[in-house]
């Protein structure tokens, strides 16, 4: 059996993704992850704090994740199509959630940079990501966008359909 902490962690997850971060409650996750109050707040003074350390955590594995799926692809074409190959994996993967960060986001206050922070930081990280493989900045922001834009509308139909036709507009664009 994993630590508290990671049990914690784990039910927050699943908690966030079914419900929202709204609607899941401090009791709830304390309830679900089979630990004591006192544990909980060993690990986290919030339910703030514990969705900033959700975040980093599920930012560490998303990225580690596209890493390991762009790994090996030598040409720029190649690792922009698997990165969109990454979206239908983990659509499939995780049931069309979408995307985390995006998810919470909606639910939070505009004020509130405790999370706003973590949120913000990942998709500068991916536009980094993007960059990095794209010279021409306009085209790797507009890939970037088109790759945002996917994770909304896979999660809103349920579908993958836009990813694959995203991923003959990259042809285009990078051609």
């Amino acid at each position: 059996m994993s630590s508290p902490k990671n049990r914690i962690l784990e039910t927050a997850s699943d908690l966030f993704a079914n419900q929202g971060y709204n609607s899941t409650g401090i009791n709830q996750i304390i309830a679900e992850a089979s630990v004591a109050k006192a544990s909980f707040y060993q690990h986290f003074k919030s339910k703030e704090d514990l969705c900033v350390a959700f975040l980093d955590a599920r930012h560490t594995y998303w990225f580690n994740e596209l890493q390991n799926f762009t790994k090996g692809k030598e040409d720029t074409e190649s690792k922009v199509i698997s990165s969109f190959d990454f979206l239908i994996y983990m659509n499939q993967k995780e049931n069309f959630r979408g995307c985390s960060f995006l998810n919470i986001l909606s639910e939070i206050p505009n004020d509130n940079v405790k999370i706003l922070r973590p949120i913000q930081q990942h998709k500068k990280d991916l536009r980094v990501f993007f960059n990095s493989i794209i010279e021409d900045e306009i085209v790797s922001d507009h890939i970037y966008l088109l790759f945002e834009s996917c994770i909304i509308e896979s999660k809103m139909f349920k579908s993958n359909e836009l990813i694959e036709k995203s991923k003959i507009i990259i042809n285009n664009l990078i051609h």
